[in-house]
């Protein structure tokens, strides 16, 4: 077995692992962490496949390059905003879930807003 197809082969078990998490944990910032997981398979994808391509002796792919420096950015900027999210619903509603049976608070905290 050579070293494209192990990353091939982990990147589908971070991808597994990762949606395995997004089903099964209810908080939202496991969700954002299982997210990443799978992000970073399909990113480990990306170089598996750029790498066969430069062991085949045509160089390297510079596509799956691309789509993989891009993906990083973009995959930061969505942690970014989702943690973001998450931090102004903590503020508002004073915690993370949004279980539906949970007693929701009288009034927002709004402290901030008054000075």
């Amino acid at each position: 077995m050579d070293g494209a197809t192990l990353f091939g082969l982990c990147a589908a078990v971070l991808v597994g692992l990762g949606l395995y998490g997004l089903i099964i944990n209810p908080q939202p910032l496991r969700k954002i962490v299982a997210f990443n997981v799978v992000g970073g398979g399909v990113f480990l994808l990306f170089g598996a496949i750029a790498h066969r391509g430069a062991a085949a002796g045509w160089g390297g792919d510079p596509v799956p390059q691309a789509l993989l420096i891009t993906g990083l950015v973009v995959a930061f900027c969505a942690t970014a905003l989702a943690l973001t999210v998450l931090l102004r619903l903590f503020d508002v509603v004073g915690s993370v879930t949004l279980d539906p049976d949970a007693d929701a608070p009288a009034e927002p905290n709004r402290d901030r807003r008054a000075g």
